[in-house]
């Protein structure tokens, strides 16, 4: 589905990643796990159109899409759920919603996936209305996650969703991504800091140190090396 072929980012004269290749397939959920700094969400805001690479090649559904702009990579079925939430504060949170679908033009469809997200989230619904920057860290994050969804995403990008968050309110979340991913085989590249839990929903994982892909393959192997272990899982 989702393929990065050696690819090499710079900030200015500073590279960040370093021919990496990763490989999504269709129904997964893949995780890339690493330390502050890694690369990680330069990964995401690559795959994205924020960031082009220097070299390499991303091909998504068999299509070329390194120099797109950002909103024709929304369109072909990407959407990225950043890190930091970043939700329009002073909009409701129906109208965050809306601008999920911003480039879409289904209007009767677009009203029965906002009611679907409400099913979802039913603290959404409750706070239709309310300013998303009243919401709390973990309502913000659900927002920022029925957003992205609001798009009808082949492939959702994830930028650390448990940052901050209460562990119930991670719980939740994760128990979601669950939910999109067996109910409605929603493909899932999910980058996030708790190695643990990432790994236990995950069906494959990458690790990135430096900017440079040091380990991948099935993520109950990945739990269960020892060099994950001491320098991700804690143990």
């Amino acid at each position: 589905m989702l393929e990065l072929q050696n690819i090499s980012v710079f900030y200015g004269n500073i590279q960040a990643l370093y021919d990496i290749s990763i490989t999504i397939q269709q129904g997964e959920i893949v995780t890339l796990i690493g330390a502050n700094g890694a690369g990680k969400s330069t990964t995401l805001m690559t795959i994205s159109g924020i960031l082009s690479p220097r070299h390499g090649r991303l091909t998504f559904l068999d299509r070329q899409i390194s120099g797109l702009m950002p909103d024709r990579i929304v369109q072909l079925g990407i959407s990225q759920v950043p890190e930091g939430r970043h939700i329009f504060p002073a909009l409701s949170v129906s109208e965050n919603l809306d601008l999920g679908a911003f480039l879409r033009r289904d209007h009767a469809a677009i009203a029965a996936d906002k009611a679907w997200l409400y099913g979802l989230f039913p603290i959404l619904e409750k706070r239709r209305q309310q300013p998303g920057g009243t919401l709390s860290g973990g309502e913000q994050q659900m927002l920022a996650i029925a957003r992205a969804l609001m798009a009808r995403p082949k492939l959702l990008l994830l930028d650390e969703p448990s940052m901050g968050l209460a562990p119930l309110i991670i719980k939740q979340i994760f128990e979601i991504l669950i939910r999109l991913n067996n109910e409605h085989q929603t493909t899932i590249f999910l980058v996030e800091q708790n190695a643990n839990l990432a790994l236990r929903i995950a069906h494959r994982g990458y690790v990135l140190e430096n900017g440079r892909v040091v380990l991948h393959g099935d993520a109950a192997g990945l739990r269960n090396n020892p060099v994950v272990q001491k320098a991700y899982l804690g143990m």
